[in-house]
């Protein structure tokens, strides 16, 4: 279950850099079952265990191993803790209804507060510019995930090419819009028509709140930096998980003349995608999940 162990270099006050893996343990299924695919990715509040849920109804828990003297590389590894089914199908048989075992999501409850949270969405929103508007503007800016930063100050939306953070003393307006994947505007067509365009992406802060990471098609995943305004595309592959080597910063090209490190825009693979995704409250560690296997990540460990 659990497929990759690298590392992350570079995340926080410092910027985006450079990811170079630590070392590989790979345990993967040989076929693709729609029962495995990873439906959400969560740390608890320490960040000593992290939780999937997939579509078989399934959850597996994993906890951080102790950090040895003698094995400072092994600091941010995971291995398995429990696996057990949290839910079956079921028929809502007044309404009709199938209901799929799909876990949807997963949050972590506080041990120690009596104080209950309710998050609802459409409270904010950004008006729009009547030449702008088309046949896919509704479903484009339909928000897919929020979160509230650690500092309780701040809220993330991500919709289907954005990821935006609203100042809650501010509402008329987001502070800061992140383009994730503009170059699919223009493709908008093909997407709806392959479902794609309805598509549910998730974004997570960093413990500091200064970076914010989510995913995006070809197994890529985006990271901005807050403070300094760069951005970084990362790949999520088996292909490029060398020992010790540095992941690449990949690019997309829409159009014109490729170099030899950029993919084409029409090369992307849209059944390959990263829709979930998880950052360790207080260290730089990241999960992501791409399909039905797990990457985890850690800053680099000299």
């Amino acid at each position: 279950m659990f497929d990759m162990f690298g590392e992350l270099q570079g995340m926080g006050v410092k910027g985006v850099r450079e990811i170079c893996w630590n070392r590989l343990a790979v345990v993967t299924k040989p076929l693709l079952v729609q029962a495995d695919i990873i439906s959400t990715v969560e740390f608890n509040h320490t960040g000593e265990l992290l939780a999937t849920g997939d579509k078989g109804g399934r959850v597996v828990i994993f906890q951080r191993e102790q950090e040895s003297k003698n094995q400072v590389h092994r600091r941010g590894e995971y291995n398995v803790y429990s696996t057990f089914q949290s839910h079956e199908p079921e028929f809502d048989y007044l309404k009709s209804l199938e209901i799929e075992e799909k876990i949807n999501k997963i949050r972590w409850l506080p041990q120690q507060n009596a104080a209950y949270f309710l998050l609802s969405t459409n409270v904010f929103e950004e008006p729009e510019d009547p030449s702008n508007r088309s046949f896919f503007s509704e479903i484009i800016s339909s928000i897919s995930d929020v979160k509230f930063s650690h500092s309780g100050r701040y809220i993330m939306t991500r919709d289907y090419l954005t990821v935006k953070v609203w100042d809650l003393n501010m509402e008329n307006r987001p502070i800061e819009t992140y383009q994730v994947h503009d170059y699919l505007r223009s493709k908008l067509c093909s997407l709806y028509e392959n479902d794609c365009i309805f598509d549910k992406f998730e974004c997570v802060w960093n413990g500091s709140d200064s970076v914010i990471m989510t995913g995006s098609y070809n197994n890529f995943f985006r990271m901005f930096d807050r403070n300094t305004k760069r951005d970084v595309t990362l790949e999520a592959s088996r292909e490029n998980s060398k020992p010790r080597a540095i992941l690449k910063p990949r690019k997309v090209c829409v159009g014109g003349k490729r170099r030899k490190d950029e993919i084409s825009v029409d090369s992307l693979d849209f059944s390959k995608k990263i829709l979930h995704t998880a950052w360790h409250p207080s260290e730089n560690i990241i999960a992501v999940a791409a399909t039905n296997n797990l990457y985890i990540f850690q800053d680099k460990v000299n």
